[in-house]
């Protein structure tokens, strides 16, 4: 059961061959058999999924179901859930239960889906690795030395494991297509402004962006329909018509043309990696699209125009814990300042204090204007790059990662960790959208497809991206080790 794609249980619901109570309780069992060795979830909601799949039977019984209805799936703990923990990962918010819900986590409740907890992550979504979470790190269920990637990495390893059929993720620099690249599963990172910002907690506000997680582009296109949509109740979120995402999946691919920066092909890209790739757009070409190379001149200057603004960004979206409204307190504070001080000390993590302080230098007098607005400028250029490649070509493509998975520990400099976003973070300064779709193995670690778009082509992408699912088995392989652990 636990094999089968979104599509396919969906198809298993309607048909009456299983219920959602029986398909929930499979999940809620897999979860507990299996999740100690990878610590993919942080929160498991057995109650309250058992209830909403009590629901949705009924629902189809009255004849009221929708595609979703009954369907589990698992949130980053990211996203804020009416009365459940919701923390970020962080000590900081390990006491945090959320009194209201998420404009996506909203939405997926009205379809009828099934929550069947809240997943691992990067402490405030700051990590390439699942490494920096204060519960622990997630484990790659490819291969259990492994990293699973960062910062959704608990919700990539739960569906790569078969621990839920699908997961909500957020991407604020490669935070859903890097853990989608390294435990082999199919990621998308909608255009900025597509998806509802609101009850996310903010890491960098003009970056984040929430999309789904899942075994196949098919599977993504059907969460996309409930999760994209304009929000009075978020400032950033774009007022425009959102299509029927699984309408065009079955679009032939006879005429596409693919652009290949020669960026993501130099100097740093694992050879293995590399050749993943090449093999995969060579499956484009036999379904009859044309490749070109083309050239994203301003790339080399993505990761530390990145690391001026996300840090400024964050700096300022994490005041607000401060150990007097809400989150850690620490005890016995002598004054305020002390409560300040040892609370958020306590609190937040090394990597969280690390981009407090780099934000809160780049935005401060005398290094304002050389900074941030100087790495601003650099975004404007970086966002032309991709719109002067878009005049030629429909997509780009690219490795997710420039390695596999890596080991666990194995990055203990910040700088090459930071590094390998190198393919992803421009994405995110330019606000298009983006794709990892499975491509491939080195050794037993998965390699990813990256496939970027202009903005508001999801549909373009997840039609790309299917036709490739449809041509090949990548996506369809599963891991041993969850199967040895469960």
């Amino acid at each position: 059961m636990h094999d089968k794609t979104l599509t396919e249980l969906a198809q298993a619901l309607d048909s009456g061959e299983l219920s959602s109570r029986e398909l929930t309780d499979h999940y809620l069992q897999r979860i507990e058999q299996a999740d100690a060795s990878l610590n993919s979830f942080i929160t498991v909601t057995a109650e309250q999924a058992r209830a909403q799949a009590d629901a949705a039977d009924q629902a189809r019984a009255n004849g009221n179901a929708g595609w979703l209805t009954g369907l589990p799936l698992a949130l980053k703990d990211i996203f804020c859930t009416q009365g459940v923990k919701t923390s970020c990962g962080s000590r900081m918010l390990d006491n945090f239960t959320a009194p209201y819900d998420a404009t996506v986590v909203e939405k997926f409740k009205a379809a009828g889906t099934v929550s069947l907890g809240k997943t691992n992550m990067d402490e405030f979504a700051m990590g390439s690795s699942n490494e920096n979470s204060y519960y622990g790190p997630v484990k790659n269920p490819w291969d259990l030395s492994a990293v699973p990637g960062g910062s959704s990495g608990g919700s990539a390893a739960a569906v790569a494991a078969g621990l839920t059929p699908a997961a909500l993720g957020t991407d604020t620099g490669g935070s859903i297509r890097q853990p989608a690249a390294f435990c082999g599963i199919t990621g998308l990172k909608p255009t900025y402004g597509r998806v509802s910002r609101y009850g996310m907690i903010a890491y960098a506000s003009s970056l984040d962006q929430a999309g789904p997680m899942a075994r196949s582009a098919s599977d993504c296109a059907h969460l996309l329909n409930v999760m994209a949509g304009h929000d009075v109740r978020d400032s950033t979120s774009v007022a425009r018509g959102v299509p029927d995402y699984a309408e065009t999946l079955n679009a032939p691919l006879s005429g596409l043309k693919i652009g290949l920066p020669k960026e993501y092909f130099g100097d740093g890209l694992d050879p293995e990696v590399e050749k993943a790739i090449r093999e995969a757009v060579s499956v484009y070409e036999s379904l009859g699209a044309t490749v070109r190379d083309v050239s994203l001149p301003h790339t080399h200057y993505a990761i530390p125009a990145y690391y001026v603004i996300a840090p400024a960004e964050a700096s300022s979206n994490l005041s607000r814990f401060d150990g007097v409204r809400f989150g850690h307190r620490c005890e016995n504070p002598s004054d305020l300042i002390d409560l300040y001080k040892r609370s958020r000390a306590e609190g937040f993590g090394e990597e969280v204090q690390r981009r407090i302080l780099i934000g809160t230098h780049t935005l401060s007098e005398g290094f304002f204007d050389a900074y941030y607005t100087k790495a601003q400028k650099v975004r404007r250029l970086i966002r032309q790059d991709f719109l002067d490649a878009f005049e030629d070509v429909d997509v780009l493509m690219g490795p997710a990662s420039p390695t596999p998975a890596f080991d666990l520990g194995a990055k203990k400099d910040p700088v090459s960790m930071y590094l390998q976003d190198i393919y992803t973070i421009a994405v995110n300064l330019a606000g298009i959208p983006g794709i990892s779709v499975p491509a491939g193995f080195v050794g037993r670690r998965p390699v990813g497809l990256q496939i970027l778009g202009t903005h508001f082509a999801e549909a373009q992408l997840l039609n790309v991206a299917h036709q490739f699912q449809q041509a090949t088995d990548w996506h369809l392989q599963r891991p041993a080790t969850a199967e040895e652990s469960a």
